[in-house]
């Protein structure tokens, strides 16, 4: 099947970094498999993340398929993107379905994003990983690739007003080397290894990051273990079930 949306996209999206000036570095792009089957698994702290994790694929020549909820696909304006894409949706309330579709994406030889905290991490750090990844990477026979991005939070995160325009931005996509789940024949060894290696690329990633808050005001989009003012993983939880508490779907 061609593919006459994914590219276009692309395209468009790496114009308009061009002309916000966006200051991207991407590392380890070079893990990405050219050919065969791979999950991209990526830290959430932005809901642009699914742009710069694909991009992170883009030197090997790959489109990556990502997992994403179900009410994306049924909106009017990015439904019929993301189904032109061949992304692969996910009902919360009956996920059998969106596993056997990426396994099977992926047993095709497809590389699938997937971002196993499930949502956006308030506190900018690593939350419990969800099972899914690593069972549908070991359901396939294929690797798992630890991807960290930072910055994007600083264009449009939960909680905090969209700054699409906002130019210069540095932004740090950082790939780890695959993970080849038949090296761990218990599941739960894998999970903790994909844990480990996307939380020290994360920290990497903050660590080295170009730019500083401009001021006390700025201090944001900065977890509080590094100084910043966003929510401890404690406060980051008690407002996720908050806000759980009231919207079901969020």
């Amino acid at each position: 099947m061609p593919e006459l949306v994914y590219p276009p996209v692309i395209a468009t999206a790496k114009t308009m970094f061009r002309l916000l000036d966006l200051k991207i570095t991407i590392e380890g792009a070079h893990h990405v498999p050219r050919t065969g089957g791979a999950v991209l698994a990526s830290n959430h702290v932005s809901y642009l993340d699914f742009i710069f994790a694909g991009l992170g694929a883009n030197a090997s020549g790959r489109l990556v398929r990502f997992m994403a909820k179900e009410s994306v696909f049924t909106h009017r304006i990015s439904g019929p993107l993301m189904r032109g894409m061949r992304h692969i949706p996910v009902d919360r309330q009956a996920g059998a379905g969106s596993f056997r579709a990426a396994v099977a994406a992926l047993k095709k030889g497809e590389v699938v994003g997937v971002f196993p905290e499930a949502t956006i991490s308030r506190s900018f750090t690593v939350k419990e990983l969800k099972s899914g990844t690593v069972r549908m990477a070991r359901s396939a026979k294929v690797p798992v690739l630890p991807v960290a991005l930072w910055g994007t939070q600083r264009l449009w995160t939960k909680g905090r007003p969209r700054t699409l325009t906002r130019r210069h931005t540095p932004i740090t996509i950082l790939i780890g080397e695959p993970i080849n789940p038949a090296d761990f024949p218990d599941p739960n060894v894998l999970a903790a290894e994909l844990t480990t290696r996307l939380s020290a690329l994360v920290d990497r990633a903050q660590r080295d990051y170009p730019d500083t808050p401009a001021g006390p005001d700025d201090t944001w989009w900065q977890p509080a273990h590094l100084g910043g003012s966003a929510p401890t993983p404690e406060e980051a939880a008690a407002l996720d079930a908050a806000a759980e508490q009231h919207s079901p779907s969020a």
